[in-house]
């Protein structure tokens, strides 16, 4: 029978404040004898009705993705445990973003490419138009990634150079108008670092490549959203995606390198659609 005021109240947030849906909290008492097992909702909370017996127990609350956190409570006479507010810390160490799917913001974000030329320095162009969403699961390890980019949108600060990039000689952008990056799973790669494993299709290839992802953290945003932070980069071969043209000038050296370092840093803003 339920009784008003009984049974457990408790809220559990990650250490930034985000709320941890369905975390599973258990109660025991102290001959390690299971009172209760209750699932937390879409906001973090538990409250059920059902009186607990009265004296210490010991509550133990665990989610997919974050260290198990334990904790003695005391059951009143009325049968009441309130917990307050538990914090699971991820494991690893590093808060991620609330579970949900996040929309790329391209006014606030770049995609770099940047090469060797002549064996002495860099060039670096950026693609101006793309597009990308992310979802990231309660799993970590199966949040997805997905990316188009429009070829033609490159801009390396140099019309003529732009043209030739956009020629058949490069991205044949007339034939391959898109990018695009779809990604297959997440893996752990230090305490503040994850590796993102998908599939790059370009210029009529698809091959893998591997993301190097660092999270640089969550904040509100003047439009009333909420947003996180990105940096991830990547190196390709340029033959692995039949870009082959290669002009050698004196003594044998190339004019473009034949490796390409990716640098993406991105703004995604919380939910499916960007603000208006």
């Amino acid at each position: 029978m339920t009784t008003s005021g009984a049974g457990l109240r408790a809220r559990v947030r990650t250490r930034d404040g985000w709320a941890v849906r369905h975390a599973v909290l258990t109660v025991t008492d102290m001959t390690g004898r299971q009172l209760l097992r209750a699932a937390a909702g879409e906001d973090g909370s538990v409250w059920t009705g059902d009186p607990l017996p009265a004296g210490p127990c010991t509550v133990i609350v665990t989610a997919v993705g974050y260290a198990p956190a334990a904790s003695t409570a005391i059951v009143t006479s009325s049968g009441r445990a309130d917990i307050g507010t538990v914090e699971l810390a991820r494991q690893g160490g590093v808060e991620l973003p609330p579970p949900g799917v996040w929309t790329l913001d391209p006014a606030h974000s770049s995609v770099a490419a940047i090469a060797q030329h002549l064996g002495i320095s860099s060039v670096r162009g950026r693609f101006t138009d793309f597009a990308g969403r992310i979802e990231i699961a309660e799993d970590t390890g199966k949040s997805t990634v997905d990316a188009v980019i429009r070829a033609a949108s490159i801009d390396s600060g140099n019309g003529m150079r732009d043209g030739h990039l956009k020629s058949a000689d490069f991205l044949d952008v007339a034939r391959y108008p898109d990018i695009g990056y779809s990604s297959t799973d997440v893996e752990p790669a230090g305490p503040d670092r994850w590796t993102v494993r998908g599939a790059l299709a370009m210029h009529g290839v698809v091959r893998p490549v591997d993301l190097d992802l660092s999270y640089l953290g969550t904040g509100p945003d003047p439009w009333g959203g909420t947003r996180a932070a990105f940096r991830a980069t990547a190196e390709l071969q340029r033959e692995d995606f039949a870009l082959h043209y290669n002009q050698i000038v004196a003594a044998g050296v190339a004019a473009i390198g034949t490796t390409l370092r990716i640098e993406l840093d991105i703004q995604a803003v919380q939910g499916e659609t960007l603000p208006g």
